[in-house]
């Protein structure tokens, strides 16, 4: 098996003279013969001056090329896509599958034994999983880490479940622009991802339960000297896996691993959208994921991390309790331990050598949980016959069994318009519900299922209500806010059928979400539909490319020809 520079040789129809021109230009960098005789571990560089979550990438580059060299590998970095969440238009969802593939065909097309590749913001870790599961190249996953915590006036900050709580205050007229602007200045006092346990955090905790990060690169915060300690400790990692040529994701991405990242976003409180990255993760692989399974998981497993928006506390004080492996320690037989990690270890060992700290509280033992049951609850319905999710860890109780009216909006840019309007007829008990905001529809199914409360109604207290849509939300949300309701509206489900004034009933106890109107009379609103035509920017290159081949939330929203095992039918 060929390695190092000699792996995938550029083809000019002559093996001896590709390596001979690729070893001349690469001496034109200043690398001796003894360095580019050593395996090969390539490192990406998602840095940018847009990403602000990556902003301490270039000193994690530089620690985990320090590993690799001091365990006799030559490291090589390279360029890639990156993704900043509030920066990206028109959505970061809708360039997630271009990051994959930019991190998959640059990872084949390049010299390298194994790969180390360094991401954080929302949709960046889920991107390198989908592509080195494809690339199947021996990987080890470093996250940027979570920002520290922030301070306003005595309390506590996150970005960016106290981001919208505050925002929400100020819509509400409870805060001035003077404050509110101060406030803007201390939400993210350092880089790294959300301290919260949103999309970022959620993914981080996923892929170090899936065994293919070190343990602790979840939580470490950013800018603390563990974060690059640990990044060394990586570089080391990679090194030997470039020797030995494995473990490949393929080795370490068993069913069990999938079914332990499951089991770690239920007991987490995580973000809805991991369980969209899983699944296209997922189906990269032989595997699948599979819905009915995920509910009867969060069933059983307990919510036993105290953090924002499902709890109290913050990524770093997780960290302190003992992160990720205080946790398996305190789901015990719930994963399954004996699954195996990339440094050789297995969960149980990982387990076994977690911090036990006296008097924390951000990680509950099973037998005094956060929430009995796990954090995101699968629905269906004839609203949603190929599933829907809440996260019901973050809903209000009284909430969770309701039938409420139907107040419509057509698309994002509807809602912008109407929603503050004093005379849109709309009251605390309806049910907001918005529509073509889905893969297809939108397009990039934005993070718009976080419905703002119409602002006559939170000046008059109103805190939350029940929203339905075929968006996304943000892990860092509150709210009884139902998402990614399949089929979406844009390609003929069953929310585009709604009418304002129907009658919405939804029961998560029963995980169900029902259109309370009579079948007959639904499909003939079913006759009577227009197919949506696609923008004209979806004719031409990506943007085509988006439009042709997106699957549905339940598939993954990823590309179809993308999947090893081929889309759902139907």
């Amino acid at each position: 098996m060929t390695s190092g520079l000699r792996k995938g040789l550029t083809s000019y129809g002559d093996a001896g003279f590709s390596l001979f021109l690729r070893k001349a230009f690469i001496k034109a960098m200043g690398y001796s013969d003894d360095a580019l005789e050593r395996p090969i571990v390539g490192i990406t560089n998602t840095y940018s001056d847009y990403n602000p979550c990556h902003g301490n990438v270039p000193q994690i580059i530089e620690a985990a090329k320090r590993g690799v060299m001091l365990s006799g590998a030559m490291p090589f970095v390279f360029p890639t896509i990156s993704i900043a969440e509030s920066f990206a238009h028109p959505t970061s969802m809708y360039l997630r599958n271009l990051m994959a593939m930019d991190t998959e065909e640059m990872i084949r097309a390049q010299p390298m034994d194994a790969v180390i590749v360094i991401g954080g913001c929302d949709k960046t870790l889920p991107a390198q999983v989908m592509a080195t599961i494809s690339a199947d190249l021996p990987t080890v996953v470093i996250p940027v880490g979570p920002m520290v915590v922030g301070h306003h006036k005595g309390e506590v900050l996150g970005a960016c479940t106290d981001c919208r709580r505050l925002w929400a205050k100020y819509r509400a007229g409870d805060m001035d622009d003077a404050e509110i602007e101060a406030v803007n200045g201390r939400l993210a006092p350092s880089v790294g991802t959300c301290m919260v346990m949103g999309t970022a955090s959620t993914m981080a905790c996923m892929i170090e339960a899936m065994g293919l990060s070190l343990p602790l690169s979840a939580t470490i915060p950013a800018p603390h000297a563990e974060r690059f300690r640990l990044a060394e400790a990586s570089g080391k990692v990679a090194a030997e896996m470039a020797k030995a040529k494995g473990p490949k994701p393929s080795e370490v991405l068993t069913p069990a691993s999938f079914r332990n990242a499951q089991v770690v976003l239920q007991a987490i409180g995580g973000s809805t959208n991991g369980l969209i990255h899983l699944t296209a993760m997922a189906h990269r692989s032989p595997h699948r994921l599979d819905l009915a399974a995920f509910d009867q998981i969060g069933r059983e497993v307990p919510v036993l991390v105290d953090l924002k928006p499902s709890g109290e506390h913050y990524m770093e004080h997780f960290h302190h309790a003992g992160g990720v492996p205080k946790l398996l320690a305190q789901l015990g037989d719930l994963v399954d331990l004996d699954a195996r990690t990339i440094s050789g270890q297995t969960l149980r060992e990982i387990a076994a050598n977690a911090e036990d700290v006296p008097g924390q509280d951000a990680i509950r033992p099973r037998n005094d949980p956060i929430k009995k049951e796990g954090g995101l609850a699968i629905l269906h319905g004839n609203l949603a016959p190929r599933g829907a999710v809440i996260k019901q860890s973050a809903a209000s109780p009284k909430l969770l069994q309701h039938t409420g009216r139907a107040v419509v909006f057509e698309s994002v840019e509807d809602m912008t318009l109407r929603v503050d309007d004093p005379d849109l007829d709309v009251t605390a008990d309806d049910v907001l519900v918005l529509r073509n905001a889905g893969p297809k529809g939108a397009p990039g199914m934005p993070e718009a299922g976080y419905l703002p409360i119409p602002k006559k109604l939170a000046r008059g207290g109103t805190k939350d209500m029940v929203r339905i849509s075929d968006a996304r939300m943000s892990g860092t949300a509150f709210g009884t806010i139902v998402l990614h309701i399949t089929p979406e509206s844009a390609v003929g489900g069953p929310l585009a059928l709604i009418e304002n004034g129907d009658m919405i009933r939804l029961d998560v106890a029963k995980r169900s979400i029902e259109l309370l109107v009579d079948a007959a009379e639904l499909e003939r609103r079913r006759a009577a539909l227009k197919p949506l035509a696609a923008p004209e920017e979806a004719r031409r290159g990506y943007a085509w490319l988006f439009n042709e081949t997106i699957l549905q939330a339940d598939e993954g929203c990823d590309f179809d020809f993308m999947q090893r095992t081929g889309p759902a039918k139907g």
